[in-house]
């Protein structure tokens, strides 16, 4: 099954319930994305555990730091035990990424770990400026033929990626940076609209965000639905 992940990029407890409740009736494959943001804010961690009993939850913490502080980080998250997906970035190098692929594993066998390559608010300017000298299409192949070395179970990219992604890397690819046509981009700078990517690419699902959060969620709801007609 393809999910379409809400991202509940949202600061309180209330908000987001209020995002569940108004998507799950939905016809469409709902999933859920729990950020930083929202796992952080006061109650997060029991709304994480509380959500991830109910429903597909995708907790996107982007794990960056040695393997043994990657490792600790994920043993914390024990009494969380039905998490679909977690995030790791890959430039953590694959001494982490094997770290919490192993711990994960400990932890809750189905729980799968992505990859993270490349945030879809980078561009070629952005690249330049921390130090990469690669192109964007370099730098993607260069993470996914190490995600498929320590043998991740799915990349992170953005939808202009995902053909370039599956030369190299056998596993899930979700992606991010999804607007409904017509939203602005905001900060995001590799975005796609959701037909484009999980209609017509080869990816396990999408993740959007402000373009169902913000405003009427029902009407962006039925807004998602007929673009994906």
């Amino acid at each position: 099954m393809k999910y379409i992940f809400i991202a509940l990029d949202v600061d309180n407890i209330k908000k987001a319930k209020k995002i569940v409740n108004e998507c799950k009736s939905s016809s469409l494959p709902i999933a859920f994305k729990i950020g930083l943001q929202l796992f952080y804010s006061k109650g997060g961690r029991e709304f994480t555990k509380s959500l991830s009993k109910k429903f597909v939850t995708f907790l996107d913490l982007k794990l960056s730091d040695i393997p043994n502080t990657s490792k600790s980080a994920l043993r914390s998250l024990k009494d969380i035990k039905n998490i679909d997906f977690l995030t790791v970035q890959i430039n953590a190098g694959k001494n982490t990424l094997k770290a919490v692929k192993l711990e994960a594993k400990k932890l809750n066998k189905k729980m799968r770990i992505l990859g993270v390559t490349l945030l879809t608010s980078l561009d070629k300017k952005g690249i330049k400026e921390i130090g990469h000298t690669k192109n964007i299409n370099q730098i993607i192949i260069q993470k996914a033929k190490l995600a498929k070395k320590v043998k991740l179970d799915g990349i992170i990219c953005a939808g202009g990626e995902v053909d370039l992604v599956n030369r190299y890397f056998n596993g899930k690819i979700i992606v991010p940076g999804i607007r409904l046509i017509g939203d602005k981009k905001s900060d995001q700078k590799r975005v796609f609209g959701p037909k484009e990517i999980l209609l017509k690419k080869n990816c396990s699902g999408i993740v959007i965000g402000r373009s169902i959060i913000k405003g009427n969620i029902k009407n962006n709801l039925k807004k998602l639905e007929h673009q994906l007609n």
